[in-house]
């Protein structure tokens, strides 16, 4: 099956997408808000954080998870941090409000600092760190996730894909965006390859018994069910030690450990393990004149990027990259040309237009 099926105008996908939402129960502005989440990380290719989840969402809110009228309430707070109780509202409106929190105080005092509990699937992290580059900030965020990942030299699922992202600006339009999941692959990226009809490549997961799954239908119904706690995704470097696994499953701890007792919430164990959902972020943003001139700072930034990615390729490859060049090139494809939706998340759009009765991409 082709990965390409259409191309879709940016803000038509956007438009259709909050439509989709408010029918599910959404506000129109959290609804509108979450759309442009959801596009944005089509756009940039990340199709495991696009619009394939509004189905997601749709499940989840019938499941009880979300509350779309709860609103997100700030428990705790200094001049530089803030705790914020999300009551288990919308993931991307509560991240919003978490982040203007981030950027007010760091406009004021130079930096701050912001946990949240009981909050839902935020997307794609890079947009929210991408905030505070934005604004000349160097800025991070980071959230646990529904339990899917086992420890290295373990095979009982214990943690998340728990990702981190982090931006920094530099001289050049773009900024530096690091956005990774702390597994080998995104929860959601196993998803894209069974829609595809892809092999997963061997070191994403592993079954009960420690073996490696291939098949992408056969590991996502092995991660679909809670009732089984063993087997599941694989941390950076793999499940033993040999190849650094231990590394990745850190990266994945220190995570943890920056959402959830910083916010006094769950941690990965027991999210999703209610009827609520009890997802926790952790965001921080600084100023980079804490340590000069930023203008400086920015060049040095910059060229250090420029020098990486005029470095000696390997053979056979154009070029070496750095983190976000891709996914802002093809962002600007995308709000050119429409942007990329495959076979399978085209025929699920339709769907929805034809359960809510409402005109279909096609026919806007």
């Amino acid at each position: 099956m082709s990965s390409l099926y259409k191309r879709v105008d940016y803000q038509a996908l956007i438009n259709f997408s909050a439509d989709v939402l408010q029918r599910i129960g959404y506000p129109r502005n959290k609804a509108e808000i979450t759309a442009k989440v959801l596009v944005e990380a089509d756009a940039r290719g990340v199709a495991s954080h696009g619009v394939t989840r509004l189905k997601v969402y749709k499940n989840e809110l019938e499941s009880g998870h979300v509350k779309p009228l709860a609103d997100p309430e700030i428990v705790f707070e200094t001049p530089i941090s803030a705790v914020i109780d999300g009551h288990y509202g919308i993931g991307s409106h509560i991240s919003q409000f978490a982040m203007e929190i981030c950027l007010e105080k760091t406009r004021k005092n130079g930096t701050c600092y912001v946990s949240v509990r009981n909050s839902n699937h935020f997307g794609m992290a890079g947009l929210w760190a991408e905030m505070a580059s934005r604004e000349g900030f160097i800025g991070s965020a980071y959230t646990n996730t529904i339990r899917c990942a086992v420890p290295a030299l373990g095979r009982q699922r214990m943690l998340g894909t728990n990702p981190i992202a982090v931006s920094i600006p530099t001289d050049e339009e773009e900024p530096f965006l690091l956005d990774m999941a702390t597994t080998t692959a995104a929860r959601g990226k196993l998803g894209v390859y069974k829609r595809r009809g892809k092999d997963l490549p061997e070191g994403w997961i592993i079954d009960e018994e420690g073996e490696p799954i291939s098949d992408a239908q056969a590991a996502t119904n092995l991660l679909a069910d809670p009732t089984r706690e063993l087997g599941g995704q694989v941390f950076l470097g793999g499940s033993g030690e040999e190849m650094g696994g231990h590394k990745g499953y850190g990266m994945g701890l220190l995570v943890e450990l920056l959402c959830a007792p910083l916010s006094m919430g769950s941690w990965t164990r027991d999210v999703f393990q209610t009827p609520d959902a009890n997802v926790c972020h952790f965001f921080s943003t600084f100023r980079l004149d804490l340590f000069g001139d930023p203008a400086p700072i920015r060049t040095y930034v910059g060229n250090i990027l420029r020098a990486l990615r005029n470095s000696a390729p390997l053979h056979g490859e154009s070029q070496v990259y750095t983190h976000g060049q891709k996914e802002a090139a093809r962002r600007k494809i995308a709000l050119e040309k429409g942007v990329e939706i495959d076979e399978a998340t085209w025929s699920m759009l339709n769907g929805l237009a034809r359960d809510f009765n409402f005109a279909s991409l096609e026919e806007r």
